[in-house]
């Protein structure tokens, strides 16, 4: 996870910080890193709330309100593909991401929209200069689909 010097990184701190004890994260969360995990979680889901507010009618603006997202939100994704890196060691945070993955595959309409977003992410993190657009997602999945 991000170690940003403004962030609290220890389960003290942490707890600190949320004005609870540290007994109390230690009972709920088995670790650090599932704490941080878990919150990650809920930022996705906060962010996917936010996204929902534009209408299902009008995919080129939902596709773009995500595609906007990897900006605006860009520590957000980057921490999401931090914690998958770091679910390959970790159960407890690989089921804490496979509980998100669930709700998403819900939330998106199935596993393909799902797998487009990722896909997307990592085209908008690592060369946004030349990544689609919402009309281009759009157009593209048109196209597809009238081949099916």
């Amino acid at each position: 996870m991000d170690r940003s010097p403004n962030l609290p990184t220890t389960v003290r701190d942490i707890a600190a910080t949320a004005g609870v004890s540290h007994a109390a994260i230690g009972y709920r969360f088995d670790s650090r890193d599932a704490l941080l995990t878990q919150a990650l979680v809920a930022a996705v889901d906060e962010l996917s709330d936010e996204i929902a507010r534009v209408p299902a009618d009008e995919p080129e603006q939902r596709w773009q309100a995500l595609i906007d997202s990897f900006t605006t939100h860009r520590g957000l994704w980057v921490a999401q593909l931090e914690a998958a890196v770091q679910a390959e060691r970790s159960p407890e945070v690989r089921e804490h991401l496979a509980g998100g993955q669930r709700e998403g595959r819900e939330g998106m309409g199935g596993s393909v929209p799902l797998a487009l977003l990722t896909g997307l992410m990592m085209q908008w993190l690592l060369d946004p200069e030349h990544a689609p657009s919402g009309a281009d997602v759009t157009a593209e999945l048109r196209s597809l689909a009238s081949e099916f």
